[in-house]
């Protein structure tokens, strides 16, 4: 099956610096979202998850077209190019994880997924 055109385009899950659990420190571990479509895609009802379950969804947000958007883990104020998951802890494993991308149908759009820690981020 073909890849929609909503897709997981990067992670980066190992945030720069110790994990001390601040909002900064949070928010500098995310996961990016591209539309590789020609149409403006409404996300609403659309999750991210990690293998644990700890599940991020979007409420109603549109994502145009060659655009991307980032899923960021601590509090902050939703823009278009940034949204927040609101946590007060991490939620990407360093040494390895998946991140899936499911369609409001439960159906997987998407996942990414790394076995040990390298760089902190990964191009999906």
């Amino acid at each position: 099956e073909a890849a929609g055109p909503v897709q997981i385009y990067r992670v980066y899950y190992d945030s720069p610096g110790k994990d001390t659990g601040s909002n900064s420190s949070l928010n500098a571990e995310w996961v990016q979202i591209i539309n590789r479509g020609t149409k403006t895609r409404q996300l609403k009802g659309w999750r991210i998850h990690d293998r644990t379950g700890y599940t991020y969804t979007f409420g109603s947000f549109k994502l145009g077209p060659k655009k991307t958007v980032k899923v960021r883990t601590g509090r902050g104020k939703n823009t278009s190019a940034n949204r927040y998951w609101g946590r007060r802890w991490y939620v990407w494993n360093n040494t390895g994880d998946t991140a899936y991308l499911r369609r409001p149908s439960g159906s997987l759009a998407d996942s990414c997924s790394w076995s040990k820690k390298g760089s902190g981020h990964k191009y999906c």
